[in-house]
């Protein structure tokens, strides 16, 4: 008898355990693949511990492709890029941008193949460009284009999703290209860069990719967030500290190549590319205090574009730094 109650006690204690993994909730975050030390995140179980929650990391080509999976609720927490950020708040998708994943400079580029005769985007009148259309390259193309004085109509911007630039590349169907890592570092191979985005930037175009989450999912997992965040910050502080030790052969490069399929040789200047923010200067007025301003100036952009319909007369809702103030402390 007292076996048997044993048996009996024991059974339940792990059918609650199980009971307790099982209901974890599953929750799938959406990032590009850059080779940052988010994924150092992405290839452990560090959000797992510090959220509770079932993790399912999905990488996404381009920012529309993120929009089409928030605003299906199949995706509620993702990595997007501003100009997708402002087609998507401008569209009405239910979400909030609450940190920044990354501020992007030559991490996404304008790239000419060799032999097209493009060594200035002056150049760019009357050849193909590559690029993901409504995405942080395509917002900053257009930019140049018309920094430039040059209409749109006097090139041919073709759709391509990264992996279809790599592949076309060397195929004579396109000139150049406004792409980002690791196909930056592909195409260089035969081809030159002519700008980075922090050049458009300076002429009043920036761009970034930001944290966002679907609204309702937010407001009901607030402590969640600050906890994903804080895990954030700590990998970009990891490199902040001492972004000299984070060489080839590092641990650090080496999870990062290994995750992203980037050549380890390529990743220390990869990063170069992008400033990441320690959470403490997120929560700035030039940053997260300044985000919606960004957003309204990107969707006014776009809308004279003729990228989206209507402009939204304010787009404070679609920016919370709560989380980011929180994860701060």
């Amino acid at each position: 008898m007292k076996l048997t109650l044993k048996k009996l006690v024991l059974g339940v204690m792990a059918s609650a355990m199980m009971a307790g993994t099982a209901s974890a909730e599953k929750v799938i975050i959406g990032d590009f693949g850059n080779p940052t030390p988010m994924q150092l995140l992405a290839s452990t179980d560090a959000i797992q511990k510090a959220t509770g929650w079932d993790v399912e990391w999905r990488k996404f080509a381009s920012g529309t492709d993120v929009i089409a999976a928030m605003a299906s609720g199949d995706v509620v927490l993702s990595e997007l890029g501003s100009s997708p950020l402002a087609i998507a708040a401008s569209q009405g998708v239910d979400l909030q941008l609450i940190a920044f994943s990354d501020v992007i400079g030559k991490a996404e580029s304008l790239i000419a193949h060799n032999g097209s005769g493009i060594s200035s985007v002056a150049d760019l009148k009357g050849k193909r460009i590559a690029v993901p259309v409504g995405s942080t390259a395509h917002y900053s193309l257009m930019g140049a284009l018309k920094h430039e004085g040059i209409a749109e109509g006097d090139v041919t911007i073709i759709s391509m999703p990264p992996d279809q630039i790599a592949a076309s590349w060397d195929q004579g169907v396109i000139d150049a290209a406004w792409i980002w890592q690791p196909v930056q570092s592909e195409i260089l191979k035969t081809g030159t860069l002519i700008i980075g985005a922090d050049e458009t930037a300076a002429w009043g175009y920036p761009t970034f990719d930001g944290w966002v989450v679907n609204t309702k999912f937010g407001e009901a997992n607030h402590d969640k967030i600050v906890a994903f965040l804080k895990e954030v910050d700590r990998v970009n502080n990891m490199y902040l500290k001492d972004p000299a030790a984070w060489t080839a052969d590092s641990p650090e490069v080496q999870q990062i190549a290994a995750a992203t399929g980037a050549d380890p040789a390529q990743v220390p200047g990869i990063l170069e590319g992008f400033t990441l923010l320690p959470m403490s200067t997120q929560i700035t007025s030039t940053w997260l205090g300044g985000a919606a301003a960004t957003v309204q100036s990107t969707a006014e952009f776009l809308k004279g574009a003729g990228r989206i319909d209507s402009v939204a007369s304010d787009y404070t809702g679609f920016v919370n730094a709560s989380y980011a103030e929180d994860a701060a402390k």
